[in-house]
Parts: C-alpha cells; structure tokens; sequence
C-alpha cells in the first residue's frame, strides 16, 4: 500500500487563502487583527515559537506583539497584566505562552484571560462550549488536525477514532469534537493515555488514530491495521549525534515502521504543527469579526 503524506503546508496555504477575504474587510474598516502574546521567563522553544507565530501575522497584514515578563513574576503582577490586555481594544487576542514557571498555576491564570481574547480556547468557558457542541474559539492544534482531515477528504463519520493523549490542549478537545454532531465529527470515540493497559488493542481496531501522547515512536506497525489515517501532534527531540544540533524531531508515531501499512499519515516536522500557527491567526481574524 503507497501511504499518502499528510503534509501541512498546503493546507495552511488554503487556510491563509480563504482569510485573505476576511482580513482585507476588516483592514478597509481601519481593524488591524491583533495578537498579543505573553512570555514569562526565558524558555529558548517558546521563544522561537512565538517569533515564527509574530511572522505568520506579519505576512498576511496582521499584528502580533510580544510582551516578555522576568522569570520570578509573581501571579498578582501577571493576571494585572492580563486584565490589562483584557481591556486594550488594540488587541482581539491574548496567547499566554506555556509553560509557565513552576511558581505559576496555569489553570488559575488561564481562567483571568477574557473567553472573547481567548484565541488559544483553553479558557474553561470555551472549553465548555466545546463539550456542548458549539465552539467558539477551538484549541489551535485540534483545530489543525480538523483541517488536515478535511483537506484530504478523510471521512470521519461513523469511524472509529482512537484519540492517545488526554491533554486539555488536544486530547480532551478533539475527542469531543470528533465525537460531536458536526460536519467533521459523528465518530466513534475511544480515548487512551498513558496508564491504557493494552494500547495496541484499541489501536489496532482503529480507523482513525490521532497520536497526541508526547512518547517518541510509541505507534508501531504491529500496532495498527492495514489502511487507518494517522494524525501525529507529538513533538519529541531525540539525541541523534549524526545531526549538528545533536538531536532530531520525532512524533509520536513511528514514521517509518507504519509507511506502507497506514493508508496516510502526518509527518513530523511538517505535518500538524505547521498548522497550528495557522489556525492561531484564524481564531484571532474571527475574535477581530466578533468584536466588532
């Protein structure tokens, strides 16, 4: 079997294609779709990340500014900032950037964030509208993960979808939404983790896997069946002394091991994170509509 590639690039460009429209409306009211992303301590990954989020702004005519806050921030100095933001009209979206230092409690934080600026839908009200079918800001990566799915016409109705991962950030929203009455949804559901006895058992009775655990290379061949679609958000470094920096980025699907058993799958790098920036500029052009 030839296993399709489920690259993410192409379709961020269809996504990007289809605000072009929404972005130039709102520019010809004078409404400049705005992020602003919070930073707290010096973690070199979030800051690399939130650069490539401020360029993907920057290239289709939007704005993303970074505040970067000390390390030993306290909770009082930090939710300040946020109601602060909270209130600047210059901005229709915040990102707090995780993780926070240990000191901090991301839930608690989170939940000061205004669920209108909410564009990374962790807020418990959004998360909420979720689990009642009618979302209004989706969690970014999930978010991706519809979108890939659907670019490639991979039909979800009616399959079965093992989800691995209960994270608030993926496994628990794209279990609901796959499992929900939507156009990309009506499946059948069954959520694994970590502490799973026999993961192969449910995952070898798969249509559909989405692979979101954080274990390198923890889905293999012998683990899957013949022709299921595999949707890989795990992002892993793994020391390999052959490359310059000294490691590699692995998913959480073995990517070579299941090629020519799985009917298609992602890759990584290039697969699922590609669209998560994406989908960060689609939440905040809708949160730029909806306030205004």
């Amino acid at each position: 079997m030839d296993t399709l590639i489920l690259k993410g690039k192409v379709v961020s460009v269809k996504v990007k294609d289809e605000l072009l429209s929404k972005i130039t409306d709102l520019k010809s009211k004078d409404i400049t779709p705005s992020l602003s992303a919070i930073i707290v301590g010096d973690n070199p990954a979030s800051k690399l990340y939130v650069s490539s989020k401020a360029k993907a702004f920057s290239k289709l005519g939007c704005y993303s500014e970074v505040f970067s806050l000390p390390k030993d921030t306290s909770k009082e100095v930090l939710i300040n900032f946020i109601s602060e933001l909270n209130e600047n009209k210059k901005f229709h979206g915040i990102l707090l950037q995780l993780p926070l230092p240990k000191h901090l409690n991301e839930k608690e934080i989170l939940k000061t964030i205004s669920p209108k600026k909410d564009v990374d839908g962790l807020h418990p009200e959004n998360q909420g509208y979720i689990m009642q079918g009618d979302p209004q800001f989706i969690p970014c990566t999930p978010f991706g993960c519809l979108k890939i799915l659907d670019y490639y016409d991979i039909d979800i109705e009616g399959k079965d979808v093992v989800v691995v991962g209960r994270s608030n950030l993926v496994g628990k929203p794209i279990a609901s939404l796959l499992s929900q009455n939507f156009s990309y949804g009506n499946a059948t559901v069954t959520l694994c983790h970590t502490r799973t006895k026999n993961l192969e058992s449910y995952t070898q009775k798969a249509d559909i896997i989405i692979a979101a655990v954080g274990v390198p290379n923890l889905i293999k061949k012998n683990m899957i069946k013949e022709g299921v679609h595999i949707v890989d958000v795990g992002i892993n470094r793994i020391d390999d002394t052959t490359k310059e920096k000294g490691y590699r980025v692995v998913g959480d699907v073995d990517f070579d091991d299941v090629l020519g058993k799985a009917a298609s799958v992602t890759p990584v790098p290039g697969g699922v994170g590609v669209m998560t920036v994406t989908m960060l500029l689609s939440n905040t052009v809708q949160a730029a509509i909806n306030q205004n």
